[in-house]
Formats: C-alpha cells, structure tokens, sequence
C-alpha cells in the first residue's frame, strides 16, 4: 500500500467522527426548521373555578388533534381581564397556525371582545376555530363569513349600548340629575379627619391614605376641599 493509500485511510479514520457529527448536526438543524415552519393547532381551554373539570376540554381539542404540550389552561372567571394562560397561548401563536377552542366562551370575556380577539389573529394569519360552534371556523370562507356577521352583531350591540347610554344621561340632565360622582361636602367627617392628620407633621401621608382607605389623589382632593370650606 502506497503512502497516499495510507494516508487518505488514517485522515479517514482521524476526521470520520467529526464528519459523521457535523451531518448530524446539520440534520438536525432541517428538522428543527421544517418543523418550526409547520402549521401548529394550538388549544385553549379554560373553566371558571378550581372545583370545575378541565379534562372535558382537554379530552375534545385532544381528538381534534391538538398535542397536549401546546394546549393553554386558565382557571379564572372569564370576566377576569388576567388570563396567564391565554396570554401565554396568543404570544405562542405565529402565523399558519390555528388556535381551537371548546366553545366560545371559553375564549371572549363578552362578544365585542371575542370579536376583537379573532380579528387580531386573522391580521397575524392565525386560523380560529370552535369545537362545538361548528360553523365558527376561520380557515373556511363559510365560517369567515359567519364570524364576520357575529362581527357586525358586536359592532350593532356596541351602538345600542352607546345610545342607551346617551339617551339616559340625556333624560337625567332633563330631569334637571347631572351624571359622575357625587360632591362631597367639606365638613365631611373624612375630609375634617384628613386634615387633621396633615397637621400632625408627625404623620407621614402613606400613613394618612392608608389609615383613611384612600388614595393620594384623594387624599388631595379632600385638602382642598377642607381649605375651601375654610375659605368660604
């Protein structure tokens, strides 16, 4: 065997670990990218209290195909705007991927802010989809138009609130009522307390707000008040 023969078969030899490492590793860096660039469907369940049962939820979007590892929890009212879970699901989000749900409202505190919440995944191109709202479906243009008259139902709900609103501050203000917080007189018996504290230099005004249940801003507002009624 010549030089060269052995020399090719010892660098072989030396440097097949490394090879056999760097392809490996390219691999897996393939993988990870086509995965990465894989649609997801992404789960979110949530129930009100502790004492309620999620695995109903669960057991639903997992038939639907959603792997466990990307289904969000929340135990919170929805009424509550902190909602970790759902927060947590919606940065996860990236665009092909479709977010599902057992119900509706599971997700939206109300319908303008469910409404809301689906149009800001549609401008990121996330799908939504309903399990039990089986005509509510995002990535189909029969379920996109539903959404859209859900849509424009919020939108109508959002004005009769308004004009209900407008048309009771209106009569109120004809019956001579005027609307917002009522004024508080200076003689007061927490407005004279408040003063009496601010005296005493001794008391510091974190304590005065803290002993009295206000807040600064109240705090203030009950001093000019006392300086006021002393005034006039």
């Amino acid at each position: 065997m010549g030089y060269m023969a052995v020399f090719v078969l010892y660098s072989s030899l030396i440097y097949q670990p490394l090879i056999i490492s760097i392809m490996a590793a390219k691999n897996k860096t393939q993988r990870q990218q086509k995965t990465d660039a894989t649609p997801r469907l992404v789960g979110y369940a949530r129930v009100s209290t502790d004492e309620q049962d999620v695995a109903l939820q669960l057991e639903a979007l997992q038939k639907q195909g959603c792997e466990r590892e990307w289904i969000f929890v929340d135990k919170a009212s929805g009424t509550r705007t902190q909602r970790p879970g759902l927060n947590a699901c919606l940065e996860s989000l990236r665009e092909g991927d479709v977010l599902l749900v057992w119900r509706l409202d599971r997700l939206g505190r109300s319908m303008p802010h469910l409404v809301n919440l689906v149009m800001e995944l549609r401008e990121r191109g996330v799908g939504f989809r309903s399990i039990c709202d089986g005509m509510i479906d995002t990535t189909t243009a029969s379920g996109e138009l539903v959404f859209n008259i859900f849509s424009a139902l919020a939108q109508f709900e959002r004005r009769l609130i308004q004009e209900r609103t407008h048309a009771g501050l209106s009569a109120a203000r004809a019956r001579g009522r005027k609307g917002g917080r009522k004024p508080i007189n200076p003689d007061n018996p927490r407005v004279q307390m408040a003063k009496t504290m601010h005296k005493d230099k001794s008391v510091s005004i974190a304590d005065i707000c803290q002993t009295l249940h206000i807040s600064r801003a109240t705090f203030y507002r009950y001093l000019t008040l006392a300086a006021h009624g002393a005034s006039s």
